[in-house]
C-alpha cells in the first residue's frame, strides 16, 4: 500500500481531485491532508471521506512538530496541492524526491516566492504570454527550482482575463497531477 500525504492552504480541488481519482484503488491510500489554514476549503472537502487532517502554525512547521507528525503516518510521498509556505529544510532533508508540487506555469518561468495562484495569472495576461500551462517537480530547498517531473501546455490567446487563464490551468492540473502522482508511485502500471 502506497501513501499519499497531502499539504495544502486553500480550496483544495486537486485535493479532491486526487482522493477521487484514487477512490476506488486499493494499492494507494490517503495518509492525510496538512493545513496551515484553519478556515481552508479543503479541510471541509475531506470531511466526508473520513480522511485525517492536520492544522499547524509556523511555528510548528519550522519547530519540527509537523515533522514529527509526518513521520507517524510514513507517507510514500508528500504531495504540495496549494500550499503557499516553504517547506523546511528539515522535511525536504528527510523526504528527498518524496515531496512534489504542483505550479500553475511552465517554470522556470513565473516561480518562486509569491508566485502562486492568481498571482501567476495575472503577471502571465500582464505580459501577453500566448500559453501558459503546469509544471509539476520535485521540491527542494528554494521555492520552485526542484527537478521537472512533468509539464503541460495550453494556449490562452483567447483569454481576456486572469480568471479565464486558471479555468485552463486548473483543467490541465485536474487531468494531469493524479495520473503523474500514480506514475510516481507505481510506476511503469
Amino acid at each position: 500500500m502506497k501513501r499519499i500525504l497531502f499539504f495544502a492552504s486553500g480550496n483544495g480541488s486537486n485535493v479532491e481531485n486526487v482522493i477521487h481519482y484514487f477512490k476506488k484503488r486499493n494499492d494507494i491510500e490517503i495518509a492525510g491532508v496538512f493545513c496551515n489554514n484553519p478556515e481552508a476549503k479543503v479541510l471541509d472537502k475531506i470531511k466526508p471521506q473520513n480522511i485525517r487532517s492536520f492544522v499547524f502554525t509556523k511555528a510548528e512547521l519550522n519547530e519540527g512538530l509537523v515533522l514529527k507528525k509526518v513521520h507517524e503516518l510514513q507517507p510514500d510521498l508528500i504531495v504540495l496541492a496549494g500550499f503557499l509556505w516553504k517547506m523546511p529544510e528539515g522535511i525536504v532533508q528527510q523526504y528527498p524526491n518524496k515531496i512534489i508540487n504542483i505550479h500553475p506555469a511552465l517554470l522556470p518561468k513565473y516561480g518562486g516566492k509569491g508566485m502562486y495562484g492568481m498571482n501567476v495569472h495575472r503577471a502571465i495576461l500582464e505580459n501577453k504570454e500566448k500559453e501558459t500551462g503546469i509544471t509539476i517537480h520535485y521540491v527542494n530547498e528554494h521555492y520552485d527550482e526542484g527537478e521537472f517531473i512533468f509539464q503541460q501546455t495550453v494556449n490562452i490567446e483567447d483569454c481576456k482575463t486572469a480568471e479565464e487563464i486558471a479555468g485552463k490551468v486548473q483543467a490541465l492540473e485536474h487531468k494531469h497531477f493524479p495520473k503523474v502522482i500514480e506514475n510516481i508511485l507505481i510506476p511503469n502500471l
